[in-house]
């Protein structure tokens, strides 16, 4: 069972857009909880629906694509890098 918090989460990845990516901080600031960004980290790793809730869109704030459990970073990469071709054939 999802926590509420879990669900702000997950509602606020849902919003960046395919081929896009935002920060953990800015996942924080966008559900009201600036200061929870490892919590965000968190509820991202226990994500139950990964093809529906794109967490692989949210990397660290330094600039490092930060952690997937999904298949790690070489995946991660490999999503980022496939969104982004998608979306440009889109526009």
């Amino acid at each position: 069972m999802m926590t509420p918090f879990a669900k702000k989460v997950y509602k606020a990845v849902l919003t960046i857009p395919l081929g896009e990516v935002r920060t953990y901080k800015w996942v924080a600031r966008k559900i009201g909880k600036p200061a929870a960004v490892r919590a965000v980290g968190q509820a991202l790793k226990n994500n139950p629906y990964p093809l529906l809730i794109p967490c692989h869109r949210v990397v660290s704030s330094g600039g490092s694509l930060g952690g997937y459990a999904w298949g790690g970073e070489k995946r991660k990469r490999a999503l980022l890098n496939l969104e982004s071709k998608i979306r440009q054939t889109m526009l």
